[in-house]
């Protein structure tokens, strides 16, 4: 006898495939992620799929480019200047303090009125966790060589008296928390190593608790919002 769940386990296999290649829609995609967070079947599908594509990439060899590719590239990119007479290099010379002056300023007064959180370069993972009535959105950027996890939330905040928890949810694995978010709306967060390769293809949640975070180590109020982790 067949199973009649079987067409639907089918076309949730096929609708994961489609998220991990992004070929959903926003509306598509946020309610696939919103399912995420409650239907484990549906996260195993979809970790299978982004496991799947990343391992295509595992028999390409890096090539390293000849060494005179770089060379007349920097020649064509930057040329040899001609002497100037001294009229002209002093003008240079003082446009060179002044531009000096000016690099000075770009690089360090940031240090110096204060930085805020940082995102990686490049980050080989994001991820948009946000609510089904969007009244919810962080979005997250990963890097698992360092394990740097920085967090912008865009909409929503706790409710007064308590406290937004961030969960790790890979595969079957019980929820595994990454910490309080931060009042401020951006934030870094560091991933201990236990968990940095558990990162990519797992879902991340946010739950209501209590200020402090979860007394108990699992998720004890409402899930708020989820979203899949994936590839930039």
């Amino acid at each position: 006898m067949s199973d009649p769940d079987q067409p639907d386990r089918d076309e949730d296999r096929i609708l994961a495939g489609e998220y991990a290649l992004g070929l959903l829609s926003a509306e598509e995609a946020a309610a696939f992620e919103a399912r995420l967070g409650r239907d484990p079947d549906l996260r195993a599908a979809y970790a299978q799929w982004a496991e799947d594509f990343a391992a295509m990439t595992d028999d390409i060899t890096p090539q390293v480019p000849p060494a005179h590719v770089w060379k007349r590239l920097e020649a064509r990119l930057f040329p040899e200047p001609r002497r100037p007479r001294w009229p002209g290099r002093l003008a240079l010379w003082g446009g060179g303090i002044a531009a000096a002056a000016a690099l000075v300023l770009f690089l360090f007064l940031p240090d110096l009125v204060g930085r805020g959180p940082v995102p990686p370069d490049n980050p080989p993972y994001v991820a948009q966790i946000s609510a089904e009535d969007g009244s919810l959105i962080v979005r997250a950027a990963y890097d698992d060589e360092t394990g740097t996890l920085f967090v912008d939330r865009e909409a929503g905040d706790a409710a007064p008296g308590r406290a937004l928890e961030l969960w790790l949810i890979a595969g079957e694995d019980a929820p595994v928390s990454l910490g309080v978010m931060p009042q401020d709306a951006q934030a870094v967060l560091a991933v201990p190593d236990a968990l940095r390769g558990r990162v990519a293809g797992a879902v991340l949640a946010i739950s209501d608790e209590p200020e402090g975070g979860s007394p108990t180590g699992a998720p004890t109020g409402a899930v708020l919002a989820t979203g899949a982790v994936r590839d930039s």
